[in-house]
């Protein structure tokens, strides 16, 4: 069964940084694209980055763009979101999605989610 656990949330300030993780198990990387979406309280769930298999296209959301890599690492089955420069409209609780082999704008294409991490910016 394909598993993903997202890590690495927690409570920063304005300005800060946070790396974000999503292990994957029961499954290998290699063939996936794995997409990062957030929803903040009382708003809809918004794709933030993704990343197709080998590294062939990443994508970004205009809002974080300069601010947020994602990466992998596929001999440890991992996707990373390496977020710099949080600002207060990042908190969010953000998971992880993983479809085969490249990104897609939709959501309902992704087939297993995480459970998510929560991210708050807050002074």
């Amino acid at each position: 069964q394909l598993q993903l656990v997202e890590s690495g949330g927690g409570l920063v300030q304005p300005g800060g940084s946070l790396r974000l993780s999503c292990a994957a198990s029961g499954f290998t990387l290699d063939y996936y694209a794995i997409g990062w979406f957030r929803q903040a309280p009382g708003k809809g769930r918004e794709g933030v980055s993704c990343i197709s298999m080998y590294n062939s296209s990443i994508y970004y959301v205009d809002t974080v763009k300069g601010r947020f890599t994602i990466s992998r690492d596929n001999a440890k089955d991992t996707v990373y979101l390496q977020m710099n420069s949080l600002k207060p409209e990042d908190t969010a609780v953000y998971s992880c999605a993983a479809r085969r082999y490249y990104c897609s704008p939709t959501r309902a294409n992704f087939a297993s989610w995480g459970q998510g991490t929560q991210v708050t910016v807050s002074s």
